[in-house]
């Protein structure tokens, strides 16, 4: 994907970027490549791939809630940033936090963070399920990319999502069933809004953006075959 075709299809989605956004954009990707080299952040490098896989899929997001309207929002499981950095970059005023189990993740991370002179933003070394413990309804929209099973990043996510705010997971195919996972939002406070299915441009691969918002506030235990499922650090796919 090259640049104008990036701003074209940014366009599409409603979006246009300032000159100091495009040249943090292409910052973030020189950092992504540099670290890369010596950490395993990504597979993907190419400049126009990291543009259209990385940078474009994160913004996709905007398909499924009107990201100005958002004050807070977590992304678990961030890996290298995505979605939440590129969010940031886009919609400035978003307050973020970024969460992840590998270190040295978080480390780049809060290079980028520094390098951009990017504020309002966080990024913390933790277990996605340790951290929704403490951090209950905080969040307008806790979203995550490509990471885990989708029953048990559920379980983790929706505890964090304010009432009436939403867990947005970003998807390739969805791996089960609407109404087996309507069930399971169900049991966890939540309700199954929209499933946002489309094509990337240029290589029309599936992508699935699933919008569940927090009903209610439950205290109770989940069921055994979700509780008791074995926690793992999250990870991309």
């Amino acid at each position: 994907m090259k640049r104008e075709e990036f701003l074209i299809e940014l366009d599409k989605l409603g979006i246009s970027l300032t000159e100091v956004q495009e040249s943090q954009l292409e910052k973030y990707y020189q950092l992504l490549v540099q670290y890369n080299e010596h950490m395993n952040l990504t597979g993907i490098t190419e400049h126009g791939e990291v543009y259209l896989k990385h940078f474009y899929d994160s913004l996709t997001l905007i398909k499924a809630i009107h990201l100005e309207k958002v004050q807070t929002l977590c992304d678990v499981g961030t890996g290298a940033g995505f979605p939440g950095i590129v969010l940031k970059i886009v919609f400035p005023k978003i307050q973020v936090t970024l969460l992840d189990s590998l270190n040295k993740r978080i480390e780049f991370l809060k290079v980028v963070i520094q390098e951009l002179h990017l504020t309002d933003i966080e990024a913390i070394h933790t277990r996605a399920e340790e951290y929704a413990m403490t951090h209950r309804e905080q969040f307008d929209v806790v979203t995550s990319r490509a990471v885990a099973n989708l029953s048990l990043l559920s379980e983790m996510s929706l505890p964090m999502v304010k009432l009436n705010g939403y867990f947005i997971p970003m998807k390739g195919h969805l791996e089960m069933e609407t109404e087996d996972l309507s069930d399971i939002v169900h049991l966890l406070g939540g309700r199954l809004d929209e499933i946002i299915t489309f094509e990337l441009p240029i290589e029309q691969s599936t992508r699935t953006l699933i919008k569940i918002k927090k009903v209610m506030y439950t205290n109770k235990k989940y069921p055994r075959k979700f509780s008791e499922m074995k926690k793992r650090p999250l990870s991309k796919n």
